[in-house]
């Protein structure tokens, strides 16, 4: 079953805040920022730390997203994304719940199945192959949804090879019902059925063999299979592919969308044609990988999805 949206609607524009600066010494500002400026969701990375950023600054993304839900009203806030390399589902139902309170009913979970960077090992544990982090996943995924469901004084039971749980209570449940969404990320074809059966969206970034050396025509068709495949596993469940939001994370493609107003305009146009729902760049952040002019990045922020009218 192909995915070929019969209309393409202009996709929302959402940013990812790394939480690679001290709260009080212009975080917090950025989150307010983001709000002011009209995105959809801020969402930051969680992760332990991250690649070029191994040996500097880096804050935990729960803490960071639960400060930033105090201090704005209205953006949605998340996670993109959350894995198991250092989580257990029991404790982590408990925190989300949190959060979501906090927030007001804005939090959305972007959740993956890991890789084998500094997160996987930093536990002291050896790497899990492909074969055990997808294995993990797919307990993980179901068990964290039962979880966030089940609000009654019985809790939730679950024996599993990898996550349990013991009547795990989780009262009074969450805000938004009949639990936050969650953003599922996967292009393989388990990960695109866990999409299916428990994900309100599915996340991707695209291809990676294609982020240094592919053309921007290259990707447009690796992510036109894509969400083919995202379409074939719903079909498969007997879902509608359109109950779900599909989320591109731009940043490890060979598109460059923030260079310039117009390019970030023909970028969106060309992937809401393809059925995207959401586009999500990074926060600017000065000598690194994400680095962009900061005028254009907020010229894009509040004028970008206007011209797509």
């Amino acid at each position: 079953m192909a995915s070929s949206p019969a209309t393409a609607r202009i996709p929302r524009l959402s940013t990812v805040i790394l939480p690679h600066r001290r709260w009080h010494q212009g975080a917090r500002d950025d989150w307010q920022r983001a709000e002011h400026l009209g995105f959809h969701a801020a969402y930051t990375y969680d992760h332990l730390s991250w690649r070029t950023f191994r040996d500097s600054t880096w804050f935990g993304a729960l803490p960071t997203l639960t400060a930033a839900a105090a201090v704005t009203d209205r953006i949605r806030l998340g996670t993109m994304v959350t894995s198991p390399n250092f989580r257990h589902p029991v404790p982590f139902a408990k925190e989300l719940l949190t959060l979501d309170d906090i927030s007001g009913g804005r939090l959305t979970l972007g959740i993956g199945a890991g890789g084998i960077g500094y997160d996987a090992t930093t536990l002291g544990q050896p790497p899990w192959s492909v074969r055990e982090r997808t294995e993990r996943f797919e307990e993980f995924v179901p068990l964290l949804d039962q979880l966030l469901h089940n609000d009654g004084p019985e809790g939730t039971t679950a024996t599993g090879s990898y996550y349990s749980a013991g009547a795990a209570q989780n009262i009074p449940g969450c805000v938004q019902r009949p639990r936050l969404p969650f953003a599922v990320a996967g292009n393989g074809p388990r990960g695109l059925a866990l999409a299916a059966a428990h994900g309100q969206a599915w996340v991707t970034t695209g291809d990676p063999e294609l982020a240094e050396s592919g053309t921007a025509e290259q990707s447009r068709a690796a992510l036109r299979r894509q969400l083919d495949r995202l379409a074939d596993a719903c079909d498969s469940r007997g879902r509608d592919v359109a109950e779900l939001d599909k989320i591109l994370l731009t940043g490890f493609l060979p598109d460059q969308p923030l260079q310039s107003l117009d390019a970030f305009v023909e970028f969106a146009g060309e992937h809401a044609a393809l059925g995207f729902t959401e586009v999500v760049v990074h926060w600017p952040i000065p000598g690194s990988v994400f680095e962009n002019d900061p005028d254009v990045f907020e010229q894009i922020a509040l004028e970008g999805l206007g011209q797509l009218s």
